[in-house]
């Protein structure tokens, strides 16, 4: 399957992002579990972070990234990516 990358920016106060963070990552953890295998993370500076999963086309990763709590609250602006892998 291919690889997707959404690059993110928060957009809200941090008491208001971290609120959803706890949501986020449960939904990280879903993902996985249905064999998407995301990772996320932020950037050590403050203010961005990537979540990184597998999903069959830009039309199912799109799907996929409008259901995160972080998107769905409102809390970053986003980019996705295809990401072609070269070596693993």
């Amino acid at each position: 399957m291919p690889w997707f990358v959404k690059i993110e920016q928060g957009i809200v106060e941090k008491p208001v992002f971290d609120q959803y963070v706890p949501a986020h990552r449960a939904y990280v953890r879903d993902l996985i579990s249905k064999g998407h295998r995301a990772k996320t993370g932020y950037w050590a500076r403050r203010g961005g972070g990537m979540l990184m999963f597998e999903a069959g086309s830009m039309d199912e990763a799109k799907a996929i990234v409008a259901q995160d709590p972080l998107v769905k609250n409102g809390c970053v602006s986003y980019e996705i990516y295809h990401w072609c892998v070269v070596e693993e």
